[in-house]
C-alpha cells in the first residue's frame, strides 16, 4: 500500500474514541428512560419518606399520605370461584401481595406473610394474593402446601386487578407487596422478597396508627 493510502493511526483511534463515545450515550440514554423514577421512587432519594434497600435487593418504601395516589379500586375472581371487590375491604388496612407458585421468592415469604395475618387479622387488617401467572387449582396447591390461608385473587385471565394497581404504583418484579391504608390508597411498597415478617408488621402497625 502506498504511504499516502495508508490510514492515519491518530486520526482513526480519534474517530474510534468518539464512535465509542456516542454508543456509550445512548446506552446511558436508553438505561435511564428505562429506570423512569416514579414518585415513590423519587421521594426515597429525596430523603422524604421511610424506605431502604436491603442487603437482597428488597426495596422498602413508605409514602407519607399527603403524597399518597387516589384509593385503588380493584377485584376479581378468587381462587375458590367466589367474587372479590376491594369494596368488601372498605375500611380496613389491606395488605395486597403479587405472586405465582413457581416464584421462589414467593414460596420463602410465605410463611412470613402469613405470620403477619395472622398478627392483625383481627385488628381491621385484610389481606389479599394477586396471582399473576397461575390458575386456580395451582393457587390452591400453593396455599395448602405453604400454609396460607388469606384468599387471593386468580387475575392471569385478566389483569384487571395488576392493571388497577399500575395505575397507582409500579409493578416492577414479583413479589411485591403493597400496604393500602383504610382509605385505600398505597401507603408502603415491598418490591422483592420480604426478609422478615417485622418488616411488614411495621408497615401495617403505622398504617393502622394512622388517622382515618
Amino acid at each position: 500500500m502506498s504511504p499516502s493510502l495508508r490510514p492515519n493511526r491518530s486520526v482513526v483511534r480519534t474517530r474510534l474514541l468518539r464512535s465509542a463515545a456516542a454508543a456509550l450515550g445512548v446506552a446511558l440514554a436508553v438505561g435511564l428512560s428505562a429506570c423512569a423514577q416514579d414518585p415513590a421512587t423519587e421521594q426515597y432519594l429525596a430523603g422524604d419518606n421511610k424506605g431502604y434497600i436491603g442487603a437482597a435487593g428488597l426495596r422498602v418504601d413508605e409514602i407519607p399520605a399527603d403524597q399518597r395516589t387516589e384509593p385503588v379500586e380493584y377485584g376479581g375472581t378468587l381462587e375458590d370461584g367466589s367474587s372479590f371487590s376491594s369494596e368488601d375491604v372498605a375500611g380496613d388496612v389491606v395488605v395486597v401481595n403479587f405472586w405465582y407458585a413457581a416464584c421462589g421468592p414467593c414460596r420463602v415469604e410465605a410463611k412470613d406473610l402469613e405470620a403477619v395475618w395472622q398478627e392483625y387479622q383481627d385488628q381491621d387488617v385484610s389481606f389479599i394474593g394477586v396471582n399473576t401467572y397461575d390458575q386456580a387449582d395451582t393457587a390452591r396447591a400453593f396455599a395448602e402446601q405453604y400454609g396460607v390461608t388469606y384468599p387471593s385473587l386468580i387475575d392471569v385471565n385478566t389483569g384487571e386487578a395488576k392493571l388497577a394497581f399500575a395505575q397507582a404504583t409500579t409493578i416492577q418484579a414479583t413479589p411485591t407487596t403493597l400496604v393500602l391504608d383504610r382509605q385505600g390508597r398505597v401507603a408502603a411498597r415491598i418490591v422483592g422478597q420480604l426478609e422478615e415478617a417485622s418488616i411488614l408488621s411495621t408497615l401495617v402497625k403505622d398504617a393502622l396508627a394512622e388517622k382515618a
